[in-house]
């Protein structure tokens, strides 16, 4: 898919990865609506993308659970013609085993990793599938493949917009419309503070396995910079990091040993 001249919208563009997403689609020459729920962060957003692409970006903040002003905020963009949806936003939960987390607790997590993800899937579908070529790409995680002890529901999320992408992918075939799944690992991102969680010293991972893998963390910019080849390429699934690239494959060859590894990682951390 050409990036020039294309219209996207990208959720969590205030902040990590949604952020780098939004300057590297601005930088190849995009139009881009950025959405996040906390204004600050879209200010900065905007300060990064520099008066040449001002022009290019418009932002909203909006909180991914409120589907009526998801719904509304889409159709206003889709007006001038929408050819890109992708869902970054998310949130990590509580770093505690399910017996200690509290149903509001888990219900956070996925109104806003799952819901959030069906709310604006469900706005552009219509307007994307208007169009000759179009993208539709949703962030997992490699928390949603490989269980990850005190993100139990974190991962259950992540594995919910597994599921619920590639069904998605299935359904539109024949369609102009591209759908990706895109699995990253550790980020050096600063989601543990955009969740209100307190996990590690400097509060940047996309999953608590991160925190004890002997892999280096990948920055947010060179996730996105994969992410937008993704929509280039019109990939089906992508895997960001050699720790979820390398859990990808335990897990599918050896689940029992990649579950077993990764709780034994975590074991210090629960307590």
């Amino acid at each position: 898919m050409r990036i020039e001249g294309r219209t996207f919208i990208v959720t969590g563009g205030g902040n990590g990865i949604g952020r780098e997403v939004v300057l590297g689609l601005l930088a190849r020459g995009a139009s881009v609506a950025a959405l996040d729920l906390r204004e600050e962060g879209l200010a900065e957003t905007t300060r990064l993308a520099g008066t040449a692409a001002a022009s290019r970006l418009t932002t909203y903040a909006v909180n991914v659970t409120d589907r009526a002003r998801v719904a509304e905020v889409i159709d206003e963009v889709a007006a001038s013609g929408l050819d890109g949806l992708l869902n970054v936003a998310g949130i990590i939960q509580p770093f505690v085993k399910v017996a200690d987390l509290s149903f509001e607790d888990m219900a956070r997590v996925m109104d806003v990793n799952f819901w959030g993800v069906v709310n604006t899937t469900k706005a552009a579908l219509p307007h994307l599938v208007s169009r000759p070529e179009a993208c539709l790409v949703n962030v997992s995680s490699m928390g949603g493949f490989c269980p990850v002890p005190g993100q139990s529901v974190y991962g259950a999320s992540k594995a919910a917009v597994k599921l619920f992408t590639e069904a998605l992918y299935a359904e539109v075939r024949g369609t102009g419309v591209a759908v990706t799944v895109v699995f990253p690992g550790a980020i050096r991102t600063g989601i543990s503070d955009n969740s209100g969680v307190s996990m590690g010293a400097d509060g940047s991972s996309s999953t608590a396995a991160a925190e004890e893998s002997n892999f280096p963390m990948t920055e947010p910019a060179e996730a996105a910079r994969q992410i937008i080849e993704a929509v280039v390429k019109g990939s089906y699934r992508i895997t960001i990091g050699k720790d979820a690239t390398m859990l990808d494959r335990i897990s599918r060859l050896a689940p029992q040993r990649a579950t077993d590894m990764i709780a034994k990682k975590m074991a210090s951390l629960l307590g």
